[in-house]
This record gives C-alpha cells, sequence and structure tokens, in this order.
C-alpha cells in the first residue's frame, strides 16, 4: 500500500510542477514584454522632445547652398518645373481624401529643390490629378524636412502621377539636397495638412506608464498566483490515503 500511495504521489505532483512552470514561464513573458514596450514609448518621447527642440532651435534661412537643418525655415526663390509634378497619394485633411502636390523649383541659382504644396482633394477617384501651378519667378517659405526612412511599401511606389511616398529617384532630376520644402507661404501653397510631429511626447509617455502598469499587474498576478499553486498541489484521492 505505502509503495502504491508514493506511486500516486509522483504521479500527481508531476503535473503538478509543469503547470507550476509553465505558469511562471508565460507570465514573465509577459511581464518583460510590458517592461520593453514600456521602455520602448519613453525612449520615443524622449526622441519627440529632442526633435521638436530642434525644431525650435532651426534657423531660418534664405536660398541655402549649404544642406539646411532639420525643420530650418526657408525661403526659396526660383521657378516651379509644373511638368515634373507628381502627388503624394493618400492623404487627408479636415476628413477629406485628397493628395499632396510635389512639385519641383528651381532656385534663381541654378539649384533644383522639391516643394510638398499641401493638399489637394480628389475624394475616391484613382485618376492622375491635376493642380494649378503658377508660372514665372516665385518667392516661397516653408519648413525643411530631410529625407529618412519612410513608411513600407507593399507593392510598387509609382502609380501613374501618384506617390506611395516621397522617394526623390522618382524624378529624373538632380536635386540640391535629400529632402523637401513643406510650403507653407507663397504662390501655389495649398491648404496644409503636414506637421512636423503627428504625436506629442507626452502620448509616449502615458503609453509607457500604462504598459508598465499592466506588466506590474502581470507581476502580481503571477506570484499571487504561483504562490497559490504551491500551496495546493493536486490532492491524491481519498480513497488512496488509507
Amino acid at each position: 500500500m505505502a509503495h502504491s500511495l508514493d506511486m500516486k504521489v509522483f504521479q500527481h505532483a508531476r503535473p503538478g510542477r509543469w503547470r507550476q512552470r509553465l505558469w511562471w514561464t508565460l507570465w514573465s513573458l509577459l511581464v518583460v514584454l510590458g517592461v520593453a514596450l514600456g521602455a520602448w514609448q519613453w525612449e520615443r518621447g524622449e526622441q519627440k522632445r529632442a526633435y521638436l527642440a530642434q525644431l525650435e532651435a532651426a534657423p531660418a534661412l534664405v536660398d541655402p547652398r549649404e544642406v539646411p537643418p532639420e525643420g530650418s525655415r526657408l525661403t526659396l526663390s526660383g521657378e516651379y518645373l509644373a511638368d515634373k509634378t507628381l502627388f503624394l497619394d493618400n492623404r487627408t485633411h479636415e476628413g477629406r481624401l485628397g493628395v499632396a502636390p510635389l512639385t519641383p523649383l528651381r532656385g534663381d541659382d541654378g539649384h533644383v529643390w522639391l516643394v510638398q504644396r499641401g493638399f489637394l482633394e480628389t475624394g475616391t477617384s484613382r485618376a492622375d490629378p491635376e493642380v494649378a501651378t503658377p508660372k514665372g519667378r516665385v518667392t516661397l517659405r516653408g519648413r525643411w524636412q530631410a529625407a529618412g526612412d519612410g513608411a513600407p511599401l507593399f507593392g510598387p511606389n509609382r502609380e501613374g502621377a501618384r506617390l506611395q511616398r516621397i522617394e526623390l529617384d522618382a524624378w529624373s532630376l538632380d536635386f540640391a539636397h535629400a529632402g523637401w520644402l513643406h510650403l507653407e507661404e507663397g504662390p501655389g501653397a495649398l491648404p496644409g495638412w503636414w506637421s512636423p510631429s503627428v504625436m506629442p511626447p507626452s502620448r509616449h509617455v502615458g503609453y509607457a506608464v500604462q504598459w508598465w502598469g499592466l506588466a506590474l499587474a502581470a507581476l502580481v498576478v503571477m506570484v499571487l498566483g504561483g504562490r497559490c499553486m504551491g500551496r495546493h498541489p493536486d490532492e491524491i484521492p481519498a480513497e488512496d490515503r488509507s
């Protein structure tokens, strides 16, 4: 009878230990994930703060020859290359669907700049958009954005005159610098849809706190549940205890 009892204890304790290990493993992963995502959001908030500070400190430049610092307020003079206009697809403004005309500008010094002119409503039509472009010499003012890594593409970037993201190699032109001007004032300007920072730093901090709160809650559940499982292993049937 003693041997039979020992075997029963072994058989019941073994699955209990596996359940405990599985419990601690799964909840530990949730805790680590919450901490990691919180740290990532916190870092994103710091990056946004630094970026906004950089924009505030960015200079105002007139027809610069060197690469403008990110966020610089530029004044450019020259002539639009209207026939080179392409359109950044899938823009929204005040609940409306449209595109952003992208028109190169040949400066007075011969350098070519890309100008993002604002929002043009198209609705759901997939026909190539059309936009009026001023002729002759113009003076433009806007914010400079350096080219960087864009959103991932799931197919070709260009469809007719539409682009899914801004890539300078879509034009057969020698641009002065890798980036573009977001037009704010001057001929050819349309309603603005672009802003330097879509999500404020405080939002990232809020997300970080939420993730850390979830990680703490998971830690509490993990510890309390683990203790309960340790205090109450699978019970041996009553008839086997005699």
